[in-house]
């Protein structure tokens, strides 16, 4: 390799962020792997998840929610814990941002933080339905995953952060990026604003 000027990507520092509450009531799956692209659907079932961020100064912990039918990051939150407040953070701004219909289904894994009691007020107080994946079974929650892929593979592993503020604006700035700039090949290679900009429009003309 050292002859053929390659180098080896070394794999980054492991942090476990979901525990399951074995004590936590049981919901049920409502998206049950579909993650099918349908602008018809924009704002009626989302999904989010947690992953971390590797600082000089220490973790830092990232919450989003994403709009299953435009692929749009529609709520983050970031935060140097993993308590509850982190993923209530983040689907609280989501439901700010996009103010949808009641009813509208957030998927998750069965981690502690989104089976709580304080999500769940937070979710009935938003008129948001809770679904969750099967606990271990990351496919139930493969969009999810797919951005943190994405994230890490294009902007967190390529770089060392010094400071927590530092990667808070990178992430921050990425998610604009990916929202309004990245193409999709689920989305017939437009962006997720295009997307869903291209969907308002035919609904404008018909009306």
């Amino acid at each position: 390799m050292r002859n053929a000027g390659l180098r080896g990507r070394a794999a980054k520092r492991w942090k476990r962020t979901t525990i399951a509450d074995p004590a936590a009531a049981a919901r049920a799956d409502k998206v049950r792997r579909d993650f099918t692209t349908d602008a018809g659907q924009i704002n009626s079932r989302w999904c989010g998840d947690i992953t971390y961020i590797s600082t000089w100064e220490g973790w830092l912990y990232l919450a989003t929610v994403i709009d299953i039918a435009s692929r749009r990051i529609v709520g983050y939150a970031i935060a140097d814990h993993l308590r509850t407040e982190l993923v209530a953070g983040a689907l609280a701004n989501a439901v700010a941002a996009r103010d949808p219909q009641p009813g509208v289904i957030f998927h998750s894994d069965r981690g502690c933080q989104y089976t709580s009691g304080e999500f769940a007020a937070l979710a009935a107080d938003c008129q948001v339905e809770l679904s969750h994946g099967r606990t271990g079974q990351c496919w139930d929650n493969a969009l999810a995953e797919s951005f943190f892929g994405s994230i890490k593979g294009e902007l967190l592993d390529d770089h060392a952060w010094p400071t927590r503020a530092g990667a808070r604006r990178a992430v921050t700035e990425y998610i604009g990026w990916y929202n309004g700039t990245r193409l999709h090949s689920s989305l017939g290679y437009q962006t997720p604003a295009e997307f869903e900009a291209s969907h308002h429009n035919q609904i404008s003309n018909v009306a």
